[in-house]
């Protein structure tokens, strides 16, 4: 290792002088990586020893630590500047993401609030109306809150008479939240705060609402130490946060997340208990008992089960319990057994992705091969139609209260930009309320849906977009896109950020991996713990779909993922590094045998499995990207991304693998980690957001030897 990067970033910028001549791309085996020291960490699992000689670089407050990051910001910003048309990119994507976004309206009380960004505004601002035709005005502008507009702004919560909501405070794209509360009528912000929220709303009752609150983490440790004995706590209005009430607590397991909802008329309280990412309790009570324990609902954590509202003194319940589809149910807490459930909407060959009540109705949302569609039923059950939507893609909203007469929802697909509509709940009919206006031409793309084989026969859907009429010889730059986990869906959604791709005869490629939401539980457990390898195996069959069917080559194809999706193409790479020119992991867990011990990653356990038991131990250290990086392969060119203040999958993750990656890889392709500063578990304002995709495009179109059409 070169003890002086200085002297490596100079051979680098020569290079790009000569290589920018040439139009090729400039030759990364010169590169002469940051100085990355190995100490002697030797743990021992189950009498395998396993070696971690950049343990040192967990440690995110050390200086050595924060010297490193230096250095390789250094590295990676040097490469990517010498890119001669990055400039081109990010002006083209500062023009396309310059438009008008609008959230869809909701209610509270007399008054409706929104969220609309002009284009460029790092945040997006909260504005309040009275009635759908007054006129809006400001309520909340986080880019005011923060000199680089990094405060993020949510509500999170309105009392029942809807004079007061409370509003979380974010900085710097932290999970940790401060709960503050404002006046609507005035706009008046409150003397209340609370800190240390996290994974949390309020749950008003009363002069006062429910919170999930935790200990005050040792200073220097806010986002590297484990969350634990999340506690429940009510906030009385005016009161200092120190004398808020304790509710509840479970010192005996303090590794569960807990949460409080309550039903639209106030009358009760559900108390949800997980011990991880799926799989619930759910325990109720009167709001009105204020000295009573809750009771239990429905126990074991095997399910998945959440209130929906209660119907009189019962309850609608959503469940996968005997029903991996989802089904909803009518419960009597005074005889809960699931063998006296009344099922009121049952399972389905497709899968209920979620349910909720407005204006006396039931509002089912379906996956159909991974788009949208939604029924409409009474509370008793019956179905009154089936919401028409434009096209195929994917449709959200339908919310509101028992009195409400219409409510939103907004459709999108691939090429199909973000539309509001607003449904009425008697006739059924949608008229469109605000359409999107954005600097391109929908209709010189296309959208279709696939099925491929994956390695034990499985049909997989894959989502294929590109311009009409594209010429597929084999060689079209191709982005394929997975995330494969916790039970989410890769559903079709419209995407400024792919204009750049596909303006440039690129393919945008999204493959639904089995450990997603797309088909139900089976579909999910199919994809986990043990059975985690058939992600991986369904991600390598999509990417020989793409070339055996003449979209692009092995030269052409880059893959990305982010989170579970970075664990996705660090597993990936690492097993095929042949198959893929460039690879994108973005915040990726990739130790997986350390990942529970920071933060939240105790709650991945039910979807991974944990080190500390043997045969898991043995099943993680299969595929954990970090552990199966081996010396002297040649591997895709690989920009890593993560952030300084991501406190979900903390930063050690992609630090560990970028120095085993520069130490092991051997060839022509850069390995490379990008580091953003004040940002978390994504990019943190837009400005960033446009900064790290333009740097993410150069890098794909500038290792595979190709130019941009700006």
């Amino acid at each position: 290792m070169n003890k002086k990067p200085w002297i490596g970033i100079l051979i680098i910028l020569l290079f790009f002088l000569s290589s920018c001549q040439r139009g090729q791309v400039s030759p990364a085996e010169n590169f002469v990586y940051p100085e990355t020291k190995k100490v002697d960490q030797v743990d021992e699992y189950f009498g395998v020893r396993v070696e971690d000689p950049y343990r040192w670089l967990e440690d995110d407050n050390a200086e050595e630590v924060k010297q490193w990051v230096e250095k390789q910001n250094e590295l990676t910003f040097a490469y990517l500047k010498g890119i001669p048309f990055l400039e081109k990119i990010q002006k083209r994507l500062t023009e396309i993401y310059n438009y008008p976004r609008y959230s869809s309206p909701f209610r509270a009380g007399e008054y409706f609030f929104f969220t609309k960004n002009d284009g460029l505004q790092n945040q997006s601002v909260i504005y309040i109306q009275k009635g759908l035709s007054g006129e809006p005005e400001v309520f909340i502008d986080p880019n005011e809150l923060s000199p680089d507009g990094t405060v993020r702004i949510g509500l999170n919560g309105f009392s029942k008479d809807n004079r007061y909501v409370t509003i979380s405070r974010s900085e710097a794209g932290s999970d940790w939240r401060e709960l503050r509360v404002m006046e609507i009528a005035t706009k008046e912000e409150l003397n209340d705060r609370i800190r240390w929220v996290k994974f949390s709303g309020a749950a008003w009752i009363g002069n006062g609402f429910y919170y999930s609150g935790y200990d005050r983490p040792v200073e220097g440790q806010e986002l590297t130490a484990r969350n634990k004995n999340q506690k429940i706590f009510f906030h009385i209005l005016g009161e200092k946060q120190e004398n808020d009430r304790l509710v509840y607590e479970d010192p005996e397991h303090p590794f569960r997340y807990l949460g409080i909802t309550t039903t639209e008329d106030k009358k009760y309280l559900f108390l949800n208990v997980s011990e991880g990412t799926h799989g619930n309790e759910l325990y109720y009570k009167k709001s009105d008992e204020t000295g009573k324990n809750f009771m239990p609902l429905i126990t074991g954590f095997e399910h998945d089960n959440y209130d929906i509202d209660n119907i009189g003194d019962k309850f609608l319940i959503y469940t996968n319990a005997m029903a991996p589809n989802y089904r909803i149910v009518l419960v009597d807490p005074a005889d809960p057994g699931q063998e006296k459930w009344e099922t009121v909407i049952p399972e389905k060959p497709e899968v209920l992705v979620n349910a909720g009540t407005v204006g006396g109705f039931l509002f089912c949302k379906y996956l159909k091969d991974a788009n949208t569609r939604v029924y409409q039923y009474t509370l008793s059950g019956e179905m009154v139609r089936e919401i028409e939507f434009p096209a195929l893609g994917t449709a959200s909203g339908f919310g509101g209260k028992k009195e409400d007469a219409f409510c939103f929802y907004t459709f999108s697909s691939f090429t199909f930009p973000p539309a509001i509509y607003k449904y009425d709940i008697a006739n059924g009919k949608s008229e469109l309320f605000r359409e999107t206006e954005v600097k391109f031409n929908p209709n010189d793309f296309v959208a279709k849906q696939v099925f491929y084989s994956s390695k034990d026969g499985t049909k997989i859907p894959l989502f294929i977009v590109h311009k009409k009429e594209l010429k597929m010889d084999g060689q079209r730059p191709t982005y394929l896109y997975a995330y494969g986990g916790f039970n989410s869906s890769m559903v079709p959604r419209f995407s400024v950020s792919n204009i750049v791709l596909l303006e440039n005869d690129g393919v945008y490629a999204q493959a639904c991996l089995r450990g997603g939401g797309e088909y139900g539980e089976k579909w999910h457990r199919d994809g986990m713990l043990f059975n985690k390898q058939n992600v991986f195996d369904d991600f390598i069959a999509a990417a020989e779909y793409l070339i055996h069917e003449k979209y692009t080559s092995k030269e052409r194809l880059a893959i990305a993922g982010a989170s579970n999706g970075g664990l996705l193409v660090g597993a990936v790479m690492t097993q095929r590094p042949d198959l893929f020119k460039v690879a994108f992991p973005a915040v990726g867990v990739m130790d997986m045998l350390r990942y529970h011990k920071f933060t939240v990653g105790w709650g991945w356990v039910v979807e991974y499995g944990s080190s500390d038991e043997e045969e898991h131990f043995k099943n993680l250290l299969s595929y954990s990207p970090l552990h199966n990086i081996k010396e002297g392969v040649s591997y895709p060119a690989t920009l890593v991304t993560t952030a300084d203040h991501d406190d979900r999958v903390v930063p050690a993750h992609s630090f560990k693998f970028a120095a085993t990656l520069q130490e092991k890889h051997q060839g022509k392709n850069p390995v490379l980690i990008r580091i953003e500063t004040r940002s978390g578990h994504g990019a943190s304002n837009i400005s960033k957001a446009i900064e790290q995709l333009a740097d993410k495009w150069a890098f794909m179109f500038y290792n595979m030897g190709l130019d941009v059409h700006y």
